[in-house]
């Protein structure tokens, strides 16, 4: 028999079983919103919505303003010669021929100087080599080295960990008087890389320490860090990025240098590019530094007598490197750093034979992010610290000779300077292109040389400067370099000119339009 209905106890039931719906919806936040409820929410997404345009507009606008005042730059220019008379342009084309040609004059000498610290290198290998590789320090008298790792783990968590554990196996160095100083960075934890990099260096406690700093955005702050830590006892510290395979013997050779000679602070190592043949890019930029590191800095430092840190494969004595420090605020802290050394009187040399083999960016886009962020660096540098070339060294004992302050006057003046001088010649030769364009051989012949014999002379003498230049950069050229990259590279070297002085305007206008954004190179 069917139960009678209770209608009191339905009507209870339905009412509380609405009312409790009712409480659901408002907790799941379903309930019709009050229509000051939704005049709020229609404020808030509004506000939302201008703070982002805001600064989506502001981003493209500092993205973009360093174009434009560099295209500008350009059509100004060419415009400006356009309307010149023949004998203005006549001046100029002498002016910028004339400075081409001290800057490969230069270059030359740069080179030919460079061959005594190559040969002194190539037969302090062969002594030791010899004697079945004993060198002259004995390792009881060696310096205690830390070798500090310096890494942005997004970017670089997927080479982290070979670098690591190449640095603890691979570095020939007694090892109670080598520590390793893994020093990273990160916004977001990445897991399990982390904890395994700890664990490493739990398994490694004499030899690997493992730090995360707190709040760090940049490689000056993690070196920094590293400054400030207590119970650091190394006499010498070096400093890598995070790409970097350093030669199993590297430390040693540059431990030599400071046992043998106790007013040497700084020991800059060579800098070798391992995927030079990955592909045309990597090649070119192989050889480049082939040109940098085995050419121009030990030329640079026996013809001026000063050399720099250049960011990577740097020892610096560990009381110099904490006094100073890293400033953050500069976009090439090591060069900053290199230049404040140098003010103080430091002595920084360069081996070849500390040797350290790093990668290349192998895109276009990768290498463009980069070399802009260079040039904006070597602007800051270079304004920051042009009155090396006047002013007088803090250390009274440590005097700045005139060929040292002629030295950081070409490095820093003369080299900013010469990225316009490029490309107003380049902007001279558009404007006559636009007006005469050459018919034949024989205007093309007066385009390039007003048929003026010294002219021959000049370019003549900056083209044997420069063959001369890349003969020493083909004997001196690492081993992942092949011969015939040399060729190419010199075929293609009015483009890189071009490329390197648009690149320099790019950082000054970077600079002008204060360009804030860093981006890391992409490393794997």
């Amino acid at each position: 028999m069917e139960k009678p209905v209770n209608t009191k106890e339905t009507s209870f039931e339905v009412t509380a079983s609405s009312s409790g719906a009712s409480q659901l919806a408002i907790e799941r936040g379903t309930e019709k919103p009050t229509r000051s409820g939704n005049l709020y929410s229609s404020l808030k997404k509004l506000f939302h919505d201008v703070v982002w345009t805001f600064n989506t507009a502001s981003d493209g606008v500092q993205d973009w303003t360093p174009f434009f005042l560099v295209l500008s730059y350009f059509v100004f220019s060419t415009t400006i010669y356009m309307n010149a008379t023949s004998g203005i342009m006549k001046v100029f084309w002498f002016l910028y021929l004339m400075t081409n040609t001290y800057i490969a004059s230069a270059t030359v000498i740069e080179a030919v100087m460079s061959t005594g610290a190559f040969h002194d290198a190539k037969k302090t290998v062969e002594k030791v080599a010899k004697k079945n590789w004993q060198f002259p320090t004995l390792d009881s008298d060696l310096l205690k080295l830390d070798i500090i790792i310096v890494a942005y783990l997004p970017n670089e968590q997927d080479i982290v960990m070979d670098r690591v554990t190449y640095l603890l196996e691979e570095i020939i160095y007694p090892r109670d008087k080598l520590r390793i100083n893994l020093i990273y960075n990160t916004p977001y934890a990445i897991q399990p890389l982390e904890d395994e990099l700890h664990e490493l260096a739990r398994r490694n406690p004499g030899n690997l320490r493992v730090i995360k700093v707190p709040n760090s955005t940049s490689k000056a702050d993690n070196i920094n860090y590293y400054c400030m830590m207590n119970g650091i006892d190394a006499d010498v510290s070096a400093i890598f990025d995070c790409d970097h395979y350093p030669h199993p013997y590297a430390p040693r050779w540059a431990m030599e240098r400071f046992a043998k000679d106790k007013s040497v602070d700084i020991v800059q190592g060579r800098c070798v590019i391992l995927n030079a043949n990955d592909n045309l890019m990597t090649s070119m930029i192989g050889i480049e530094f082939d040109k940098i590191y085995a050419v121009s800095h030990p030329g640079r430092a026996a013809m001026f007598n000063f050399g720099l840190f250049c960011g990577s494969n740097g020892y610096w004595r560990t009381s110099l490197l904490r006094e100073l420090k890293m400033d953050d605020t500069m976009l090439t802290e090591d060069i900053d750093s290199a230049l404040r050394a140098f003010g103080r009187g430091a002595n920084a040399v360069h081996d070849l034979n500390v040797t350290s083999f790093e990668l290349a960016p192998v895109t276009m886009s990768a290498f463009w992010k980069q070399r802009l962020r260079w040039s904006q660096g070597w602007v800051q540098a270079s304004f920051r610290h042009m009155h090396l070339v006047w002013s007088r060294s803090p250390d009274s004992s440590k005097h700045r000779s005139l060929r040292q302050r002629f030295g950081i006057l070409s490095l820093l003046f003369v080299r900013e300077l010469s990225y316009y001088l490029i490309t107003q010649y380049l902007c001279l030769v558009f404007s006559i292109v636009i007006i005469h364009f050459p018919k034949s051989g024989h205007e093309l012949y007066l385009l390039l040389f007003f048929q003026y014999p010294v002219a021959w002379w000049l370019f003549l003498f900056s083209l044997f400067s420069f063959v001369g230049t890349l003969y020493v950069t083909l004997h001196f050229r690492s081993e992942f370099t092949r011969w015939y990259s040399v060729p190419i590279f010199a075929m293609s070297y009015p483009i890189q000119l071009v490329l390197t002085a648009t690149l320099g305007l790019f950082g000054h206008a970077r600079q002008v339009s204060k360009y804030v954004k860093w981006n890391p190179t992409p490393r794997g």
